[in-house]
């Protein structure tokens, strides 16, 4: 039986979880104009917080910011660095608990973690977008310009789909996908070799200059829209990606109704993605999505299909932001504590390939965004393992390399699991009482 000896944390009810989400106030879109860029208000948002965060780190009066290492210092760091102290800060937290890393923990428990045939090829094909969320774990944003895949790297991750007879999905994100010159490309490629195409949307970028036929041309090809929605209340959304964004997220929401997105019999699938808005776990997905579903279609006749819950991992922007409130041990400690044995068989590194928008391949997105690429050796170097080094997902399956594991794979097995997908496991007490 799996026990843990940490200090008691209570968790939230499903109830009380699904409270979070916002505050008992309604709100209504405003009345529909031309479509202007998110963009400057982005850029000016980020300059004041980066104000904010200047201020407080210089002030002897602030006890929730640590002495050394803020945000400014790490990022001058650049990439790499600022991933190896991340990793660090987060290895110091499980210390302090007295936790073991990962791989060495799930070993302890009994189990294992190995790769398994490849059945999504998930391409982040630029960091380029017109938001800057806050809980962002790949740290998109408006000045993220360089970091865009181009058409040699699409061709060749098209060319390893039409080789890779086990992959099923074809999964676009981001930034924002759809402002990368590759999106329309690689979607209008893929949608004859009959996979799964996901577009990852931040749904603001529908209301974008030049995206006004957006929602029609991801009907024409059977899309799949994962759309990022934190909440169904303004005041949440705003404190979490920005003041115009719930508005825009409605209006594109609408768009993608009026294109048949998640009308039934269509077969337009538009699924909303929640994240938490603090350092707590997802309540339940089918509590959340039922009051989802109450809220918008009340207040705007919104409709959709489905609603996945997906955990805030603690790297990046979100990592920052915990560190600098003196949270990071107590969220490490609220994953660890939250540990679902269950959860490990369905860890989506073991049937996804990430790839990055410089065709770089990774066992996830998280991995991705901590530099932790899988390696080719030999000859005498060790480097990054591109797309260009592997010609299938066969051949990726017989390389029998082992899944890279850091502290933030605690956060895909707590509670019910988390994955691009959604929630993977049965609740543990549910779990249990079906094992019994």
């Amino acid at each position: 039986m799996f026990l843990l000896r940490l200090a008691p944390r209570r968790l939230q009810s499903q109830a009380e979880a699904a409270q979070r989400c916002g505050l008992a106030t309604t709100t209504t879109a405003p009345p529909s104009q031309k479509a202007t860029s998110l963009i400057a208000e982005t850029l000016a948002d980020m300059e004041e917080e980066a104000a904010a965060k200047a201020a407080a780190s210089k002030s002897p009066f602030n006890p929730t910011m640590p002495p050394t290492g803020g945000a400014a210092e790490l990022k001058a760091m650049g990439r790499t660095r600022l991933s190896l102290e991340e990793r660090k800060r987060r290895r110091r937290a499980l210390d302090g608990l007295g936790i073991a890393p990962f791989g060495q923990f799930l070993k302890q428990q009994g189990l294992g973690l190995e790769r398994a045939p490849t059945d999504t090829l998930q391409l982040n094909i630029g960091l380029y977008c017109n938001q800057a969320c806050n809980h962002c774990h790949v740290e998109s944003s408006p000045k993220r310009t360089q970091e865009m895949m181009t058409r040699e790297t699409a061709d060749r991750c098209l060319d390893f789909l039409r080789r890779s007879p086990s992959i099923r999905t074809l999964d676009l994100t981001g930034g924002a996908p759809e402002l990368n010159a590759q999106f329309r490309h690689l979607v209008t490629e893929a949608t004859p070799l009959g996979v799964s195409i996901i577009d990852r949307c931040n749904l603001t970028v529908l209301e974008e200059p030049g995206q006004e036929d957006l929602a029609t041309f991801l009907a024409n090809h059977q899309v799949k829209v994962v759309a990022s929605m934190p909440c169904y209340e303004e005041e949440n959304v705003k404190r979490q990606r920005g003041s115009s964004v719930y508005h825009r997220s409605i209006a594109g929401l609408k768009h993608l109704n009026a294109a048949g997105y998640g009308q039934e019999s269509s077969g337009l699938c538009l699924t909303l993605v929640y994240n938490p808005v603090g350092a707590f776990l997802p309540p339940a997905q089918p509590l959340l999505q039922a009051k989802y579903k109450e809220e918008l279609k009340a207040r705007f006749g919104i409709v959709f299909n489905d609603l996945i819950c997906i955990t805030n991992m603690p790297i990046k922007r979100f990592a920052d932001h915990l560190y600098r409130r003196g949270e990071l041990e107590k969220y490490m400690q609220l994953l660890v504590q939250s540990f679902n044995p269950g959860a490990v068989e369905g860890l989506m590194c073991r049937t996804h390939l990430s790839v990055g928008w410089d065709g770089k391949v990774y066992d996830c997105d998280f991995n991705q965004q901590l530099d932790m690429a899988m390696r080719k050796q030999g000859e005498g170097i060790e480097r990054g393992l591109t797309i260009h080094d592997v010609q299938d997902a066969n051949a990726l399956l017989e390389m029998k390399r082992p899944i890279l594991m850091d502290t933030h794979c605690f956060g895909c097995t707590a509670g019910e699991g988390s994955s691009c997908g959604g929630t993977i496991a049965a609740p543990v007490a549910a779990a249990v009482a079906a094992n019994s």
